[in-house]
């Protein structure tokens, strides 16, 4: 039985990793495509989405009469085409984003990119795992009572006497993890990223 449930938590685990590790496909422009004047500003429509690493933009223009130039925000502020970080000329282009940060597109013809056709992108960091909390101190070795640590309560003991011995702590980490705990807590973390850029 023990056997059954790993095998379930590894394949929830490679399913959501495969799930995960495709990025979804926007499509810049809509019906509209890639041009001048679309029916909502691209910026506009930037701001409204979330995007991640791995996802894509599929710009669709007339192949020949224009073209997506990739550059960096000065050349996009200036709508500078001679100095891509890479060009897109094929009229069906797609562009994966790699990594997290700010994108930048321009037509690749000037004339368009002055009249607005251009479009920023901000890619969503990869969240890691908050860093673990600090190991807790070692316990104080054993001395004079005045050398021990006062109690939780603020009162410290005079003369002789002895602290109160108080109870262990038990940690949420000490807990017993059973199978099926495991397996909804498995579920619960894919699904949460898995499904997260869709919830905003």
């Amino acid at each position: 039985m023990g056997r059954s449930y790993v095998s379930l938590v590894l394949f929830v685990l490679f399913s959501g990793f495969i799930f995960c590790s495709h990025g979804l496909q926007f499509i810049v422009g809509g019906k509209d495509g890639w041009g001048l004047n679309p029916s909502e500003n691209y910026n506009r429509w930037a701001e409204r989405l979330r995007f991640q690493v791995n996802d894509t933009l599929l710009f669709n223009y007339k192949k020949g009469s224009d073209s997506v130039v990739v550059v960096s925000k000065d050349d996009y502020n200036h709508c500078n085409t001679s100095n891509p970080n890479a060009k897109l000329e094929d009229g069906k282009s797609v562009y994966k984003f790699n990594r997290s940060g700010p994108f930048f597109f321009i037509s690749g013809n000037k004339s368009s990119c002055d009249h607005g056709q251009k479009l920023i992108v901000v890619v969503l960091a990869v969240r890691n795992k908050p860093p673990a909390a600090p190991p807790s101190p070692a316990p104080a070795p054993a001395g004079s009572p005045a050398d021990a640590p006062a109690p939780e309560s603020g009162y410290v003991p005079s003369g002789n006497s002895t602290p109160a011995a108080h109870p262990p702590r038990r940690s949420f980490a000490a807990a017993a993890w059973s199978p099926s705990v495991m397996l909804v807590s498995t579920v619960s973390v894919v699904m949460s990223v898995c499904l997260g850029g869709f919830l905003y």
